[in-house]
C-alpha cells in the first residue's frame, strides 16, 4: 500500500510475531490495504468514506482504537502515494476462501459507494482488484447490486 501505511501494517504484524492467533489479523491486515486502495482511486477521500472504512476496519481488524486511529490519519495523509498491492492480494488469495473474497469485493463497493457516487475509477480499481483476487465477473456485479440495494444507490450513480 501507500509507504506509511506498509510500515504500518508491517509493524503490526511484527508486534503478533510469535503471538497466537496472529495470521487472521495480517490477513485482514491485507484486506485493508486493498480498501484503502479503493477509498484513493478517485483521488477524492469523502467523510463517509471515511466513515465507512473506520466501520470496515473496526468489524475486521482486531487492533486497538490507537492503532485504528494511526492508520486512518496515515490514509489521509497518503492517499496519492503509489502502490504495490501485489503482496496482499497475493496473501488474500493463498488464504480466503472464494466466498471470502467475494465479501472483500462487496466490502470495496460499499467503500466506493459510501459518498451515493459511483465514480468510474474507483469503479475501475474494483473491477481490477476483483480480477486479480479470480472474483468473477458475475459475482463482481452480484455484490455491486447488493451494495446499491442495501444503500439505496442508483445503477446509474
Amino acid at each position: 500500500m501507500l509507504a506509511n501505511i506498509q510500515r504500518f501494517f508491517q509493524e503490526m504484524l511484527a508486534e503478533g510475531e510469535g503471538g497466537a492467533g496472529r495470521e487472521a489479523p495480517s490477513l485482514e491486515l491485507a484486506a485493508a490495504a486493498l480498501l484503502c486502495e479503493v477509498m484513493r482511486a478517485d483521488y477524492e477521500v469523502t467523510p463517509e468514506e471515511l466513515d465507512t472504512l473506520r466501520a470496515q476496519l473496526r468489524d475486521h481488524l482486531r487492533v486497538s482504537d490507537e492503532a485504528l486511529d494511526e492508520l486512518m490519519i496515515l490514509a489521509q495523509e497518503e492517499v496519492d502515494g503509489a502502490v504495490d498491492h501485489y503482496q496482499f492480494v497475493s496473501l488474500i488469495k493463498e488464504h480466503y476462501d472464494y466466498d471470502r473474497r467475494c465479501e472483500l469485493v462487496r466490502m470495496m463497493w460499499a467503500l466506493a459507494l459510501a459518498d451515493g457516487e459511483q465514480h468510474h475509477l474507483e469503479e475501475h480499481r474494483i473491477r481490477q482488484l476483483a480480477d486479480l483476487l479470480h472474483v468473477s465477473h458475475g459475482d463482481f456485479i452480484r455484490t455491486k447490486l447488493q451494495v446499491q440495494e442495501q444503500g439505496g444507490v442508483s445503477a446509474g450513480g
